[in-house]
């Protein structure tokens, strides 16, 4: 997306409250931040083409730095660098959501699709297998139950 600013009085503040002095004629601004909530609602195609765009960008901002380009556009190239940082996380998580759906119900998982906790977590018994007692000491519950006793104060 590409937005251009005119150039206006002193006293008026123009779109996206920046103020140009009136020598200013026009300032291009490309690639604003990204939002993660819209990239989530594209599908992958269209995060690729975004990305190839913004890796575009971010050359064409580093031949800048190198030829001596304005500050305004060395400043940027942190601006692009996390964008293109958020559009590699919404493709990875897209990715791990459908290999998620994937293996789904299935009784082996890849180990990065795995609950992560803690090992010793992971190798406890379960709340079932904790609770299971041997014959023996059924046996034993129901020959000596739980005996009642009333205090005398």
């Amino acid at each position: 997306t590409t937005l251009i600013l005119k150039s206006c009085e002193r006293d008026e503040v123009p779109y996206r409250s920046e103020r140009l002095t009136p020598t200013q004629h026009t300032v291009r601004i490309t690639m604003a931040k990204l939002k993660v909530s819209e990239l989530r609602t594209k599908n992958k195609q269209e995060l690729l083409n975004q990305l190839k765009d913004l890796k575009a960008e971010l050359a064409a901002l580093r031949v800048a730095k190198v030829t001596g380009g304005a500050p305004n556009k060395l400043s940027k190239i942190k601006v692009v660098r996390l964008s293109i940082a958020r559009v590699l996380t919404v493709i990875s998580h897209n990715q791990r959501a459908a290999l998620q759906k994937a293996y789904e119900g299935k009784q082996h998982k890849p180990l990065d699709l795995r609950v992560k906790k803690t090992r010793a977590i992971r190798k406890a018994l379960t709340k079932e297998q904790a609770s299971k007692k041997t014959v023996k000491i059924q046996k034993k519950t129901a020959q000596f139950g739980l005996r009642k006793f009333a205090i005398k104060a």
